[in-house]
């Protein structure tokens, strides 16, 4: 019964890291996810919201996109995948939040544009780093060439923090 038991959490933790998020994606998602918290082992679950409050948020989120990480029963952030646009493209870009819902991390997952790549060095992606909601975003340096992304981030990384900050102030985070 007890191996019952075992294989049952193995299982829903595969499925939960399985159908949280593109499977084009996942290999890179759980790589920024290891490296930010410095865990080996972790689960995403959903953040459940009611319809009414999602028709409110900014960024429009959903199991697919948007998770809680956990380990060892301890809330470690969240974090959130999405597409913003480019000049002619998309690319696809994550946000980790700690569990103080600051910004821990901001990568840009995949580019699909020969110009304005620049936008996913480590050095440009820095500055969102302890961002939170109460923060504004106008101090983002602009980067020559990558104008239209540069843009584009700016305003995708604003409506998560926004989200962010409604769904706190409805207690979307209590366990924090």
């Amino acid at each position: 019964m007890k191996l019952k038991g075992i294989f049952i959490i193995v299982l829903t933790s595969f499925f939960l890291m399985a159908f949280a998020f593109p499977k084009n994606l996942e290999k890179r998602i759980d790589k920024e996810v290891k490296s930010t918290f410095e865990v080996s082992g972790y689960t995403f679950s959903e953040v459940k919201v009611d319809k009414a409050t999602m028709l409110k948020l900014p960024a429009k989120i959903s199991k697919d996109n948007f998770s809680k990480i956990s380990a060892k029963g301890k809330v470690l952030g969240y974090v959130y995948v999405d597409k913003a646009p480019s000049k002619t493209a998309q690319f696809d870009y994550l946000v980790i939040f700690d569990n103080n819902l600051k910004i821990a991390k901001t990568k840009v997952l995949i580019y699909r544009e020969e110009y304005g790549g620049e936008i996913g060095s480590k050095r440009w992606l820095k500055q969102f780093i302890g961002k939170s909601s109460k923060d504004n975003l106008n101090d983002i340096a602009a980067i020559s060439g990558a104008t239209i992304s540069v843009r584009s981030m700016i305003t995708a990384v604003n409506d998560i923090l926004d989200t962010v900050g409604l769904l706190q102030q409805k207690n979307y985070f209590n366990e924090i």
